[in-house]
């Protein structure tokens, strides 16, 4: 894009403000003279202290969970539901917040591309709190139903609180760049040097280029066409579902439905999941209000996360050697009249933190008569999942442990009949959950964290019994931490056997699901609605 074009007309609007009002409403809806839309009048009379009162709620947020995120590593999911709850932040208000914080997160590589073009530095010597003011006036203008005038004047507003005045300048003249060209004719101004189509799509598609590269790899390792890449990349920018799991034998999922319909205030809707009987998918209202929630019952858990889990869970053990008679060692797979006791009634989860999936795994083993050993090497974490157990019966959970996944398989040899390896990795397929990972992540954490779940699925072999059954999962589609790592691992024993996961799979979501012609299975947000989970199945040998 030419300069010329840079300052050219202003691009066309859709003329709706913040919430709701047009060009000459306020971001809050309420009409405005031709001077209040201007941003004269009483406002610019009053003192700065007093205009640093007035600066929009949501927009603050949405700022502050900004800072949370570049300050202190933390998680945007993490930090924005409270800040909401202790501010009084409701409605279409908290929506609001919500779409610009997670809005600006995702797509801050495009909006730095284009705020890049429109300074007279380099970002890097741009002060870092006026630079997240700058991607959440672009993401105000570019990216959201907002009014340009209300996108620029009230982001301004929220410089002159949070910056000072001098940064306010500054931020108005970038934002005004910005605002005098359309979306379109900045995509192509900020790819016009790309040296290929990767490139062009991660500048434009707000991923870095190393992610984009991975992810297209990932797409043909695992029998997929490398042109899925736009589309991953855009699903990636997508807002999630809010997912609800109905924990088997706690709550059912048309019970779970009727506390959304009956116990939350407001338009709360939900729809059954595409692929699990578990997945309930809501709108409209703030998980927390739900009362199976709130005592454990139920859960927030992506569909994809819920049906890796079932599909571990639902795959037999085979017996042990045989034994002198027929009673053997019993448990929830009983004694055979073969004599070779097939029990199922010990399971562990390795790396167990947050808790979703161990709460998930022991309401199962409840049903079962199985128990759970839920293993976390973080303190806190453990915490968490303490936590996310509550509502299992005391009879389905043996014990939440902290400590060191690998060096289980040494502690408790042969000791479970099923292991899951939940494995720390890039989180790469949670990119539309997790929007600021993918600016944390470097090339260089593959390595240290390939190494780590190779040790992880190792010790997990070691530590289940010849017949028994192994999970492993990530939340990467990276073929390093999926297909390479099962690849080093088995490499170098001769008593592990991989299963179907995609004929386990199927068990659970039904023929329909979309998979490819391989026995591990990778799910795809683009494809399959959930985030891009990886499963793979192994036995040890009996």
């Amino acid at each position: 894009m030419s300069g010329e074009a840079r300052t050219g007309g202003t691009p066309g609007q859709d003329g709706h403000g913040a919430h709701g009002g047009r060009d000459r409403r306020d971001a809050r809806g309420r009409e405005r003279g031709s001077a209040r839309a201007r941003g004269a009048g009483q406002r610019s009379e009053a003192a700065p202290s007093q205009r640093a009162k007035g600066a929009d709620p949501a927009r603050n947020v949405a700022f502050d969970v900004l800072q949370e995120v570049a300050t202190s590593d933390a998680y945007a999911n993490l930090v924005l539901p409270p800040l909401l709850r202790s501010r009084g932040i409701r409605g279409r208000d908290a929506a609001f917040a919500t779409e610009l914080a997670y809005g600006t997160l995702r797509l801050r590589g495009r909006y730095d591309a284009i705020i890049a073009q429109c300074v007279d530095r380099p970002l890097d010597q741009v002060d870092p709190n006026v630079l997240d003011l700058l991607r959440l006036g672009a993401h105000q203008l570019l990216g959201m139903r907002v009014a340009q005038h209300a996108a620029v004047s009230e982001t301004v507003g929220l410089a002159r609180a949070r910056a000072g005045a001098g940064s306010a300048q500054f931020v108005n003249a970038v934002l005004r760049k910005i605002s005098r060209s359309t979306l379109e004719e900045w995509l192509e101004a900020i790819t016009l040097d790309a040296p290929d189509d990767v490139t062009r799509l991660a500048i434009t598609q707000s991923h870095p280029v190393w992610i984009a590269r991975a992810l297209r790899e990932a797409l043909v390792g695992t029998g997929r066409s490398a042109d899925d890449l736009a589309e991953l990349l855009e699903a990636d920018n997508t807002a999630p579902r809010v997912t609800l799991v109905a924990r088997p034998g706690l709550v059912s999922r048309e019970r779970l439905a009727g506390e959304v319909t009956h116990d939350v205030r407001g338009d709360a809707t939900t729809t059954p999941g595409r692929w699990t009987p578990t997945a309930l998918v809501l709108s409209g209202s703030d998980p927390a209000a739900i009362p199976a929630v709130r005592y454990g019952a139920a859960g927030v858990q992506d569909e994809g996360s819920q049906l890796v889990t079932l599909a571990f869970a639902a795959v037999p053990t085979l017996p042990t050697l045989p034994v002198a008679s027929a009673g053997g060692t019993g448990g929830a797979g009983g004694a055979r009249p073969d004599g070779a006791a097939n029990p199922d009634e010990r399971w562990l989860d390795l790396c167990a933190g947050p808790g979703g999936k161990a709460a998930l795994l022991a309401s199962l083993a409840g049903e079962q008569g199985a128990r759970v050993v839920a293993n976390e090497v973080a303190p806190h974490r453990a915490r968490l999942v303490e936590q996310a157990l509550a509502a299992v019966p005391a009879d389905a959970v043996e014990r939440v442990q902290v400590g060191d996944g690998r060096q289980v398989g040494v502690e408790e040899p042969g000791a479970y009949d099923r292991v899951l390896v939940d494995a720390p990795c890039t989180g790469l397929g949670a990119l539309r959950r997790r929007p600021e990972s993918r600016w944390r992540r470097t090339p260089g954490d593959i390595a240290t964290l390939t190494t780590l779940q190779r040790e992880l699925l190792g010790s997990a072999l070691d530590a289940v019994r010849p017949g028994g059954v192994v999970g492993y999962v990530t939340c990467s589609p990276h073929l390093a931490e999926t297909q390479l790592v099962v690849k080093d691992v088995l490499a170098g024993r001769d008593d592990v056997e991989v299963l179907d996961a995609a004929a386990a799979v199927r068990q659970v979501a039904g023929d329909d699901i979309p998979l490819a012609d391989r026995t591990d299975v990778q799910l795809w947000p683009h494809v399959h609605g959930t985030d891009a989970m990886h499963l793979t199945l192994l036995r040890r040998r009996a």
